[in-house]
């Protein structure tokens, strides 16, 4: 099998998993329980690991760190805590049409509870137009969504100059960076005013169920919000319920052991599979590929070739047609509409994501499966004879 879905998930690294294992069988202590031996084991392993994240990400008070069980309750936390917490200063939220559906569906519950929402279009590169955010802010405003990086084409938005406006304009800003933590040169939140982002470790090959929210305790103005899970006083009170300790551990390994110099040699990788794909299979489209994008994701659309019917053909390849989150779904990527391609191309539309275990040879051998399969459909597609005459776009 050759692996190429690494957006959705990655496989772990090997000294990740062994320094998780001791806290399955050996340090299995609960972390609250710091009256004995076990339970301090598991409490200063929490601590190392929050340091080790906070220093990845120049954060300086690892106390800005709250765990969660991954990136989708850190965006519920981040919006639902913010609406609950400003709700007296404002109502109105901006996002993006093509966020994450997490993001998106939180902020759909939360207009459908009163608030007010505002969803940016994007380029046809799939960033958005920054003058237009600043121009969509209003005294309402409480809060602003924006993605570092697209899960399905990896296009990377102005994350800097975002932040930057949002503190001109007195906005808190959260940043849902999951796909871009370990995937582009290194974050550096000492530099760059986000209030809020979140983080999931199974991105850069660390363990599943377990993420991040990240917030900024500003010194003269520090950004409030409720808890979403309540219980007991476990991270600040702003998330009950007993530390993953073995996924805590494998979090902090995953992200010290990231080398951003990695995603440099991905990048070359990305280019040679996209420069041996285009030249071998005609009408083929690189979506976002006048934009920034993450060094390891290809979202390529083949003209009149239904990306269900390619998979099906392949199944010794690992690729996707879009997120995970929302395979199984008949409509379109929502975040291919919303960059100007029609139904019929998008559904027509591969993700391809690389990762620091994808190999050369791999890659070629997909060029050539992936050129044979898309010559087999189209010799037996009425569709494709008809666009060949020039009866059909």
């Amino acid at each position: 099998m050759i692996y190429l879905d690494n957006n959705a998930t990655t496989r772990i690294n090997d000294d990740v998993l062994a320094a998780m294992l001791p806290y399955f069988s050996e340090s299995y202590g609960n972390a609250s329980s710091i009256q004995h031996r076990f339970g301090r084991n598991a409490s200063e392993a929490i601590a190392r690991a929050r340091q080790q994240i906070s220093k990845a990400l120049c954060i300086q008070n690892a106390d800005e760190l709250i765990f969660t069980s991954g990136a989708t309750e850190a965006i519920n936390l981040a919006i639902k805590g913010v609406v609950a917490r400003y709700s007296a200063i404002g109502n109105h939220i901006i996002t993006c049409q093509t966020e994450h559906k997490a993001v998106l569906e939180t902020c759909l519950q939360m207009e459908s509870k009163g608030s007010r929402l505002t969803y940016l279009p994007v380029l046809d590169n799939g960033q958005i137009d920054t003058d237009q955010l600043a121009r969509a802010i209003t005294p309402e405003t409480i809060l602003v969504c924006i993605m570092a990086a697209n899960n399905e084409t990896g296009v990377v938005h102005p994350i800097a100059e975002i932040a930057k406006i949002c503190q001109q304009n007195g906005v808190l800003f959260f940043c849902d960076a999951t796909q871009y933590i370990g995937k582009q040169h290194a974050l550096d939140l000492a530099q760059i005013p986000i209030d809020m982002l979140c983080l999931s470790a199974h991105k850069f090959h660390g363990p599943k169920g377990i993420g991040a929210l990240y917030i900024r305790r500003h010194k003269n103005k520090p950004t409030q919000i409720e808890p979403l899970i309540v219980g007991g006083n476990q991270e600040g009170a702003l998330r009950g319920g007993t530390y993953n300790v073995p996924a805590i551990v494998g979090f902090g390994e995953a992200i010290q052991r990231m080398d951003t110099d990695e995603w440099k040699e991905i990048a070359k990788l990305r280019d040679h599979f996209e420069n041996a794909i285009v030249a071998r299979i005609p009408h083929i489209f690189i979506n976002g590929a006048n934009a920034p994008r993450l060094a390891n994701t290809i979202n390529l659309s083949i003209k009149h070739v239904p990306a269900a019917e390619l998979i099906g053909r392949l199944p010794e390849i690992v690729f996707s047609t879009g997120s995970a989150c929302v395979t199984g779904s008949r409509a379109p990527s929502h975040v291919l509409i919303a960059m100007g391609l029609s139904e019929e191309l998008a559904r027509c539309t591969l993700r391809i994501s690389i990762s620091k275990y994808t190999t050369l040879e791999e890659l070629d051998i997909t060029v050539n499966q992936l050129t044979e399969a898309v010559s087999k459909v189209r010799e037996q597609s009425p569709i494709w004879m008809l666009f060949k005459q020039g009866l059909i776009d």
